[in-house]
């Protein structure tokens, strides 16, 4: 049998196994598809939650506030303190001025501040973080610098995102390795049946010196076609979930204060992944399930 004739026969042999198997065939791909959505979903939440965060910890300031009795000239001295502690990517002063002015814009009735004076106030630091995670200690550090007075931070708030960050994290971890391993057990199965059926043909292309990998190979593509167009339903569908629910969350009040990755941004990074599970679980169930047929 020549090259081309041999890949025609294995190519020809592996698709006409998807569709004399019809049912079997789109249980597979049903639950790959499944499984890859629910892996997704997940997936695409962790990594929103994860923007989040990142978002949360460019944005997300303290207030350090200088004793009260410093001029400006040595509140503004205390700067270079704070900006050599570990964890702060940047921090602003605001004088008292500028805080009154900050809290007029805040109130629609800013008359209310007009006979106030800003001396009441204190000089203060806005202070960036560069990871939210750590804003106890740098808290902490904050208030042994000389001359800071107070620290104001959300620590319950930048604590329950991390939470959240974390929990999301693991269940979706558990989840991958979970329904993979259902997706392989599944297209392992499927392609059994069709090796069942056809045991006798492969013991008799065992006597006449056909090499396993000969007769592994339409099997595997059974299965690595399988995957594949699971893999591609998966997308289509995860893209229509995504895309729904995004326009939802936006037009939504809750779109005033989160943001949602849009779709088109992971779209290549979903489909390589997707693409890649869908080959793997094929490949991966179609080599499983033939193995025990090729033992001598």
């Amino acid at each position: 049998m020549g090259f081309m004739n041999k890949i025609g026969y294995l190519l020809k042999e592996g698709f006409r196994s998807i569709t004399a198997h019809g049912f079997m065939s789109f249980a597979s791909v049903t639950i790959i598809v499944a499984c890859l959505v629910i892996m997704g979903s997940f997936s695409l939440l962790a990594v929103n939650i994860d923007a989040l965060i990142n978002k949360l910890e460019r944005e997300n300031e303290m207030l350090a506030f200088v004793n009260e009795d410093y001029t400006e000239q040595e509140a503004r001295a205390v700067q270079p303190a704070l900006e050599v502690l570990p964890n702060i990517s940047r921090v602003e002063f605001i004088t008292r001025e500028q805080a009154m002015a900050n809290f007029k814009q805040d109130y629609e009735n800013s008359a209310l501040f007009d006979e106030i004076d800003p001396s009441i106030l204190r000089d203060r630091y806005v202070v960036y973080l560069d990871d939210i995670n750590l804003m106890a200690d740098t808290k902490a550090e904050l208030e042994r610098v000389a001359g800071i007075a107070d620290v104001s931070a959300q620590l319950e708030i930048a604590k329950g995102f991390v939470t959240a960050r974390n929990i999301v994290g693991a269940v979706s971890l558990v989840l991958v390795v979970i329904l993979f391993v259902v997706s392989v057990f599944i297209m392992s199965n499927t392609v059994k049946l069709t090796t069942f059926g056809r045991r006798e043909e492969i013991a008799i292309m065992k006597m006449v010196g056909a090499t396993n990998s000969f007769i592994r190979t339409p099997f595997v593509i059974e299965g690595l076609s399988l995957g594949v167009i699971g893999a591609g339903l998966a997308l289509a569908i995860e893209w229509g979930i995504y895309t729904l629910l995004t326009d939802k969350i936006m037009t939504n009040i809750v779109g005033t204060f989160v943001s949602v990755i849009t779709f088109s941004v992971l779209a290549l990074p979903v489909a390589a992944v997707f693409l890649g599970v869908g080959i793997v679980v094929g490949t991966f169930g179609g080599t499983i399930a033939i193995r025990n047929y090729l033992k001598i």
